[in-house]
């Protein structure tokens, strides 16, 4: 089989907030120590909804590359690149284009939330219609078992499955596959040889999920066999196709929900964002000078902490003494709301100290940001161009 794989992207929007860093940027930085990952720059999926201007990309996607960096990716452990420096995507969205349906883009659910969410925007474009295939051909072409997402996103990784199941259907019928399969088996040895056949009867006619992995165990093990002999007994255990493209698997990511400085989900478009490096001071004022509960008046009026944004933010940041303080504190009126707010300030400052010491090496020499992401793309691209090679071959497009 395949072996494990993370794949997850961004769009470039600029500099990041601390919202994205507490929704994903914490989980890819624990899935990097545990799995080999690969995190892309999707610039061309920016042009869905900013066709028409897209000037601010380019700065964009360095600003955001160098903000992971600073938020702890590790190049020596995870792949960094640009999505439009690995045009393989770009075919083999073509490619797969050919033969989805038209009415499987259309019932995704993101697509008609975004067009009334997005009504000051033309989005009368194959481009945002077509998105989730793009968004698929990113992920197929490395042939991930793991996609991180949250719920909300689970719609299009099952849509990702659904296309790599249609394209090993239509495109894994290679010619002759059984007997090529069966002299596959041989090589085996006759021992292996003879508990395949077992194992696959047994997952054939008995639906033995159990045999179905000891059988994929083994192949995995097996180091008699070519990656084409390997890659066609999978194929072969399951039904009579080859496995071309790999359908993911959901990875759901604990979410932490960081609200803004005025209660809603924290975002550059609401004006209500911490960014990741954010000068100090700038962040000490947009805190102290964050609303609070409104009935609270003046100091001695007691408060309600579940209707102040400031509690939030207490939810994330602080530990359940420093939170029974605040709750008794503000019922009481025993604490002003400026003694509530200091150990929020406190706490975003020592998360953000270790980002903006990581972030300057970058910022002092821009040129260890090309690098590192010059080095992934070309590492992306080489497992893009094996994927790619496969699928040209499959669909007779190899011309050898």
């Amino acid at each position: 089989m395949y072996p494990e794989r993370v794949v997850s992207g961004m769009r470039p929007t600029g500099a990041m907030h601390l919202g994205h860093y507490h929704g994903a940027l914490k989980n890819w930085i624990k899935m990097q120590s545990e799995l080999p990952c690969l995190f892309f720059v999707a610039d061309w999926h920016a042009l869905t909804t900013h066709y028409d201007d897209p000037s601010i990309i380019e700065k964009s996607t360095w600003d955001m590359v160098i903000d992971w960096l600073a938020a702890g990716i590790d190049p020596s452990q995870s792949t960094i690149f640009i999505q439009s420096r690995v045009p393989e995507h770009a075919e083999l969205h073509l490619l797969l284009s050919m033969a989805t349906p038209l009415g499987w883009l259309e019932r995704v659910p993101t697509y008609k939330d975004q067009i009334e969410n997005l009504s000051n925007r033309d989005l009368a474009t194959y481009g945002f219609l077509g998105y989730p295939l793009l968004q698929a051909a990113d992920v197929l072409i490395y042939r991930a078992t793991q996609v991180p997402v949250g719920e909300d996103q689970i719609p299009h990784i099952e849509m990702m499955r659904e296309i790599a199941r249609r394209f090993n259907h239509l495109y894994g019928k290679e010619p002759g596959f059984e007997e090529k399969a069966l002299e596959a088996v041989k090589k085996l040895g006759s021992k292996r040889a003879k508990l395949y056949a077992e194992l696959r009867t047994a997952f054939q006619q008995d639906g033995n999920g159990e045999a179905l992995e000891q059988a994929q165990a083994m192949l995995d093990e097996s180091g008699s066999l070519s990656n084409i002999d390997r890659e066609r007994l999978f194929g072969y255990l399951e039904g009579s196709r080859k496995i071309i493209l790999v359908e993911p698997q959901v990875k759901l990511t604990e979410a932490s929900r960081l609200p803004g400085l005025d209660g809603r989900k924290m975002s550059k478009s609401y004006g209500n964002a911490i960014t990741l490096r954010e000068d100090r001071d700038s962040v000490t004022k947009k805190i102290r000078t964050m609303p609070t509960d409104p009935a609270r008046v003046r100091r001695s009026d007691p408060g309600n902490p579940l209707k102040c944004p400031v509690f939030q933010l207490h939810q994330v940041y602080s530990d359940q003494p420093t939170r029974d303080w605040v709750m008794q504190g503000c019922t009481s009126a025993g604490i002003g709301c400026l003694e509530c707010k200091q150990p929020v300030v406190d706490a975003v400052l020592a998360e953000q100290e270790p980002m903006r010491e990581r972030a300057q090496q970058y910022l002092d020499d821009p040129s260890l940001v090309r690098a590192i992401v010059a080095d992934g793309c070309d590492k992306a691209r080489k497992l893009a161009q094996e994927t790619m090679r496969d699928v040209r071959d499959t669909m007779g497009l190899s011309y050898t």
